[in-house]
């Protein structure tokens, strides 16, 4: 809980923006033990971590970030961007465990 307190509490409730439900996801979480998020574009590692040990009550071992860069896309005529996308990759330690479900454990 100490890594928590060093950051404002209302700032790590806006870090984690969603969960990431995707094959990729998936197949990484069964492999490596992590779970993906999209976060905010300015959050830093050790932010994502305090925010999922405050969230989630789990330990956390690592965190790995990924920028992606917005897509080019067409609207009839105009061209327009999609926002750029910050991802987290945050391993947990062994025996932990996150449940996204919102069911009661």
């Amino acid at each position: 809980m100490s890594a928590a307190a060093k950051f404002d509490e209302g700032r790590l409730m806006q870090v984690l923006v969603a969960p990431v439900v995707s094959e990729k996801a998936t197949l990484v979480g069964d492999k490596t033990n992590a779970v993906t998020f999209r976060v905010l574009q300015n959050a830093t590692k050790p932010e994502i971590r305090a925010a999922v040990e405050l969230m989630f009550k789990v330990e956390v071992k690592g965190v790995s970030v990924v920028n992606i860069k917005g897509k080019t896309k067409r609207f009839g005529k105009s061209m327009g961007r999609r926002d750029n996308l910050r991802k987290a990759y945050v391993t947990l330690k062994p025996g932990q465990e996150l449940n996204l479900s919102g069911e009661a454990a």
